[in-house]
């Protein structure tokens, strides 16, 4: 699995960060997303499907493996 973020579309809702804190977290001065890990463990794959799945702008992008 790969990720990547769109910064420019995140708003900063923190559901990802919340969801799947060794993958995602926030820039403190404006809550964008913060891509950690941009090729998860497999165990954290369905997780970051999921918060994904929840972000309210769609600024997650899940991606096969390279």
């Amino acid at each position: 699995m790969r990720i990547s973020v769109d910064e420019d579309r995140c708003c900063g809702a923190g559901q990802c960060a919340m969801a799947v804190p060794d993958v995602f977290d926030q820039r403190d001065e404006d809550g964008i997303v913060v891509l950690l890990a941009p090729e998860p463990h497999p165990d954290r794959h369905e997780a970051v499907r999921e918060a994904a799945d929840m972000c309210p702008a769609a600024a997650i992008h899940v991606g096969k493996d390279a």
